[in-house]
């Protein structure tokens, strides 16, 4: 299945590529920076223990939303219309103190959807539909099992938390010198503290980065492939490296 929203650096484009490199013999699989969750909905293969970890609290909370939610979410959604005086109520409002969870979980979904690039930030003047009926599925998808963990720790936390010889960990971190789309700062400092970590894991690792000299040279020694992927905003196409531990 696939995401159900649009996400800035997401992963639908390559998330079946990625898949396909997937180790057979994990028992863990843990989303180190979720965004979307295109590779985990991506996933055929659902692991003993499944974990989705964001920075982002807006995002965790919509997610947490759709798995506990659902029928209510679905819900406070249906009170909104596509128009640029709604997105910027919204951006006005969504941190504002005395929202419940599904409130403030609704009005980041209708954020993220009529959005430019999903960027949150800016109207994106299309008439997207503000339908909510896959988050039935998205539900489903995130009971499934012993149901996705939702959580919303620092990475290096998470992964010290998780790691065990069976783990496989999905890293994909603000990519290099593109911090500034994201809402949650990520320096040079957080890019080397990452490479630390997973060099120390008793898990396997495969991480997502874009194709950039500090990258090459920060992993190396790793297995790394090069893949080619659209931009959907600048219609052109771009490189981006998967590196790996096994």
């Amino acid at each position: 299945m696939k995401s159900f929203i649009p996400w800035i650096g997401g992963k639908s484009q390559l998330a079946k590529k990625i898949v396909s490199m997937f180790p057979d013999d994990f028992n863990r699989y843990i989303e180190v920076f979720g965004g979307g969750g295109s590779v985990l909905f991506a996933k055929d293969k659902h692991a003993a223990l499944e974990v989705y970890n964001d920075a982002n609290g807006q995002l965790v909370n919509l997610f947490r939303c759709i798995r506990f939610h659902r029928e209510e979410l679905q819900k406070e959604i249906s009170g909104y219309i596509n128009a640029r005086e709604i997105f910027e109520d919204i951006k006005a409002q969504i941190n504002v103190r005395g929202l419940t969870d599904i409130q403030r979980a609704a009005m980041f979904y209708i954020q993220i959807k009529i959005s430019y690039g999903a960027d949150t930030r800016t109207y994106g003047c299309n008439k997207k539909s503000l339908s909510s009926e896959y988050l039935t599925e998205v539900e489903e998808r995130l009971k499934s099992g012993t149901g996705v963990i939702i959580e919303h720790k620092d990475f290096e936390n998470l992964i010290k938390v998780y790691d065990r010889n069976d783990a496989l960990f999905y890293c994909d971190p603000p990519y290099h010198k593109t911090e500034k789309y994201y809402d949650s700062e990520f320096t040079n400092g957080d890019h080397e503290r990452l490479k630390n970590i997973l060099c120390d894991i008793k898990g396997r690792f495969i991480l997502s980065y874009n194709d950039d000299n500090y990258i090459r040279e920060l992993y190396k020694g790793f297995s790394i492939t090069s893949v080619e992927r659209n931009n959907n905003l600048s219609k052109g196409k771009y490189k981006e490296l998967i590196i790996k531990n096994y």
